[in-house]
């Protein structure tokens, strides 16, 4: 069972929609937990796999502990994977499994940097955790060094993209017509949600500055949050926003993946970003900061270019060159997508998982355990949390 608060449009949460659609089905039985309400893509994955809610009723709700023990108990689940850094799911959830005897107990992070707080319960938990799942080699380091995670029981098992899904295509006149992009017009494009650590404030001021120089310019922003009003507001104090389109979230973003000519991430703080992948896989050259693990996939001059964090000068100079050179951005983004084919699939991703939980549950479930041999029927169940 993947415990999780709620499942709404991101990147952690879209490769957890992968993994359990992905799992071998002959193996595993996949279910899904989200404390407080489903979101969109648990609303989407209900009709899939039996779905949880409505456990978690507010921050200080303690009865939560009961609740998935009790449900944890009834489904008979041999293995819990937390998702994410929040202190809720992170400690509830584990401490349920390994008080029910839960013979797999993982916690799989995306912890980005301090603002997360979760050394606390890391360390806490970490006698009951039987892996704390990594999602690139430096955030591996990056948990066993600053969030608590005992170095021996960290695996990395790295982020991955559908390749299939992602690939290179011509881009669609169509579409670009649709947003308002003039033929020949040249496209600066950031995929991710809406929230400040993404600072697509940020994004907005190198859009202004590329502007001066590059006057034909748009800029695609795909992604929804809490930040959008104040976002759209700002883009007008710029004198931005007839250039900037806000396309909230969308089902085509290999379509609109295909419009960009140069993906641009200005984010603050990251672990191994989903978006990245997609563009590399679309053979898009990536114009992001060093932070996280973004040097393992923006390889410097290779199939990108690498900025110092928070540096927009540097910024503005690598998308005006890389728009300024075709063949060159072209070429890093044939790079890219090389990359993404040897390390970062999806395939490998499904597999790496599937091999931690059978070779954890093969040194320690007990013998006799029942599990499951029948697959529950999957709907969306709402947990009395009173």
């Amino acid at each position: 069972m993947f415990v999780i608060t709620c499942m709404p449009v991101g990147g952690a949460e879209t490769l957890l929609v992968e993994l359990i659609r992905r799992l071998d089905r002959d193996r595993f039985l996949p279910e899904l937990c989200c404390l407080k309400y489903p979101g969109p893509l648990g609303t989407v994955l209900a009709d899939e796999v039996p779905t949880f809610s409505g456990l978690l009723s507010h921050k200080y709700d303690f009865a939560v502990l009961g609740r998935l023990r009790r449900l944890l108990r009834r489904q008979r689940i041999d293995a819990v994977v937390t998702v994410g850094t929040g202190g809720d799911k992170m400690f509830w959830g584990r401490l349920a499994a390994r008080l029910e005897g839960v013979p797999v107990v993982c916690s799989w992070l995306h912890s980005t940097g301090l603002p997360d707080h979760v050394e606390w319960p890391n360390r806490l938990l970490a006698p009951v955790t039987d892996a704390f799942i990594g999602v690139a080699e430096s955030h591996g380091r990056y948990l066993a060094e600053h969030e608590g995670c005992p170095a021996s029981k960290v695996r990395v098992i790295p982020n991955g993209v559908d390749t299939q899904r992602f690939h290179p295509r011509h881009p669609d006149a169509r579409l670009r017509k649709e947003l308002g992009l003039e033929p020949g017009a040249p496209v600066v494009g950031l995929v991710a949600a809406l929230r400040p650590e993404k600072r697509h404030d940020r994004f907005l001021q190198c859009a202004a500055e590329i502007l001066q120089r590059v006057p034909s310019a748009k800029f695609l922003i795909v992604g929804d949050g809490p930040e959008r009003q104040a976002l759209e507001v700002r883009s007008v104090d710029l004198g931005v926003n007839r250039a900037v389109r806000f396309l909230g979230n969308r089902r085509d973003v290999p379509e609109l993946l295909s419009l960009f000519d140069v993906m641009l991430l200005t984010s603050d703080m990251e672990a191994n970003p989903v978006s990245i992948l997609e563009a590399m896989a679309c053979e898009k050259p990536v114009v992001a900061p060093s932070v996280g693990s973004v040097p393992e996939t923006v390889l410097d001059g290779k199939t990108g270019r690498l900025v110092a964090p928070g540096d927009e000068g540097a910024m503005v100079e690598a998308v005006v060159e890389l728009l300024g050179a075709p063949d060159r951005a072209a070429a890093m983004g044939r790079e890219g997508r090389e990359e993404v084919l040897l390390h970062w699939s999806i395939d490998r991703m499904i597999d790496g998982f599937e091999s931690l939980f059978e070779d954890i549950y093969q040194r320690k479930a007990t013998a006799g355990r029942p599990t499951s041999s029948v697959a529950p029927p999957a709907g969306r169940q709402t947990v009395d949390s009173r």
